[in-house]
């Protein structure tokens, strides 16, 4: 007997058709999260973190990297369950941003659809939650600071590391790691080289 049934859509699909169904004014964080039914930790990240990897597109990261903080620090703390605070959860994000948002997370990461699958599953795993999320405080803090297209690549690194979580692929969470860090590692050499430039130049 063949199987007409269609079958379900994938994370990324979700997104997309949620781009599409969106009103004008666009969705509340808890509105997003909500239709997207999924309550674990890697799917609210990933979802954050796609807006932030998106260069040039202004405002949006501001909106969203407190709440992915937010997160964060609740994996540190040992929750089982992601929970969003009501004035974070109430922050808007317009259709304009979502479709951008989905048609980016299709381009730049549908490759984590075709190549995840369950491998290294202890570094997703309730052992490991903590070591991990340390590491995503710490990329979600340098999304913060003030720079141009100083969002992006921590975000993406955010965004691999959530897929992996998702996926239970420790391969995909240990590359978002490592790209995190060595980001972290640029952004701190240079900023000192930058500092100490400036106090040469004005104390000679």
């Amino acid at each position: 007997m063949t199987d007409t049934g269609t079958p379900p859509r994938t994370f990324l699909q979700s997104l997309e058709a949620m781009a599409d169904d969106a009103p004008e004014a666009g969705f509340s964080l808890h509105q997003i999260l909500d239709r997207l039914e999924e309550r674990a930790f890697g799917a609210m990240l990933f979802i954050l973190a796609l807006p932030c990897a998106i260069p040039f597109l202004y405002g949006v990261p501001q909106v969203v990297s407190l709440p992915m903080m937010a997160l964060t620090l609740q994996m540190l703390a040992g929750r089982e369950e992601p929970w969003l605070p009501e004035k974070f959860g109430q922050r808007m994000i317009n259709k304009a941003g979502l479709t951008r948002t989905s048609r980016f997370g299709r381009k730049w990461f549908g490759w984590l659809e075709i190549i995840s699958h369950p491998r290294l599953t202890f570094l997703t795993g309730k052992a490991m939650e903590r070591v991990v999320a340390l590491f995503l405080t710490a990329f979600c803090a340098s999304i913060l600071v003030p720079l141009p297209l100083t969002n992006s690549t921590p975000a993406i690194a955010v965004a691999i590391v959530a897929f992996g979580l998702m996926a239970r692929d420790g391969i995909l969470v240990l590359l978002g790691a490592i790209l995190g860090t060595v980001w972290i590692g640029i952004l701190v050499t240079g900023s000192t080289w930058i500092i100490t430039s400036l106090k040469t130049m004005i104390l000679g």
